[in-house]
């Protein structure tokens, strides 16, 4: 079963196939894309140890070269961006030859900006390995390196040619991770549909047993992804609420040091309770929406708040500061994503300080 999302945005269109078996196809569907039968693939260790065989032997004949980095989110800096571009300029990587990012969302969004600014600008493709990347990262052209003042602060767009979603190699993540990936499968039904959430109270449980439910869940989320860059491909408006959760999450992560402590999709999952728990203090929503979705993450094992991370957190004052490094800040105005109901998800920068604060007291 594989089904494709096209990606409309005029000459930077391009496909995302999602099924199972597309790393063994993946000769064919990159074939069309090549000036010559190479590619240049980067990769981190643990990705490679478990997928990079099976890459090579779907691209056939094409020869694939491959950079191995260190796995972890430290990497996705300045070090990580240098080493890569230094590696493919070594390895003669042409302004017309393709690029592949063989995994997770670290990988992509480091991959995708070193493939942004080389050469001012050569083609990539996304073969994405975790379920967070296969839903969120992989798709949109957000590329990125984080700094020391905050996540994802040096980056560029730059759109994939093609991505792979092969959900077959979801198999080989840890309970951890695809949870961590479903924080951002279920940020999607929260931000703007609400049957789609229904259906996953219904079938998430069995989403990392079934490949078929897999591949309906991640082609969903990845569809509404890409509705949604149609219509505002550099995050000027709409764009803005696939951020849902990020706020606060962005912050969390800064606070444990972008370490194991806390994934991206666990700082998610918190981030959409606590956007939820501060909509209904507003009064935005109903105080049986975030009951229902701290719920929902309850059954999936998930984190719900700031408790649930270990070790020693920042004061929430201190954790309000470091949100105001977010790239969601206007002329020094943080805006949030809050919600109206499930599904119903908006952009405000009408939040007061002391609401904020008091949801992240009452999560810690």
């Amino acid at each position: 079963m594989t089904e494709t999302v096209h990606v409309p945005l005029g000459d930077r269109a391009y496909d995302v196939h999602v099924g199972q078996g597309l790393m063994g196809q993946a000769g064919m569907l990159i074939q069309p894309f090549l000036r010559r039968p190479k590619v240049f693939v980067v990769t981190e260790r643990r990705v490679a140890g478990l997928h990079l065989d099976r890459l090579r032997d779907g691209l056939g004949k094409i020869d694939a070269p491959a950079l191995l980095l260190e796995p972890g989110e430290a990497i996705k800096g300045w070090a990580g961006l240098t080493q890569t571009v230094e590696w493919l300029l070594d390895q003669k990587c042409e302004r017309g030859d393709i690029v592949i990012a063989l995994g997770g969302g670290v990988i992509g969004d480091l991959v995708g900006f070193a493939a942004a600014i080389l050469r001012r600008g050569v083609r990539f493709v996304q073969v994405p390995t975790s379920l967070l990347a296969q839903v969120d990262s992989s798709v949109g052209g957000k590329t990125a390196i984080n700094t020391r003042h905050g996540k994802n602060l040096v980056g560029a767009f730059h759109q994939p040619v093609l991505v792979l979603a092969d959900v077959d190699v979801l198999d080989t993540l840890t309970p951890r991770d695809f949870r961590a990936g479903y924080g951002e499968v279920v940020k999607y039904g929260l931000l703007g549909d609400a049957e789609f959430f229904v259906w996953l109270e219904e079938n998430a449980v069995r989403l990392s047993d079934d490949p078929v439910l897999r591949t309906q869940a991640v082609r969903h989320s990845v569809q509404m992804k890409a509705d949604i860059v149609e219509r505002d491909e550099t995050e000027q408006g709409d764009r803005a609420l696939l951020n849902l959760g990020h706020t606060f999450c962005h912050a969390l992560e800064a606070a444990t040091g972008y370490s194991d402590r806390l994934l991206h999709g666990e700082g998610v999952a918190i981030g959409c309770a606590l956007a939820f728990e501060l909509s209904s203090r507003l009064g935005l929503c109903s105080q049986e929406d975030p009951s229902r979705v701290r719920a929902h993450l309850q059954a999936m094992g998930m984190s719900r708040d700031l408790s649930d991370i270990p070790g020693d957190l920042p004061s929430a004052e201190a954790l309000l500061g470091l949100m105001g490094q977010d790239k969601k800040v206007v002329d020094g105005t943080l805006r949030f994503i809050l919600a109206r109901g499930i599904g119903e998800a908006f952009v405000t920068a009408d939040v007061p300080a002391g609401e904020v604060l008091g949801v992240l007291r009452a999560s810690a």
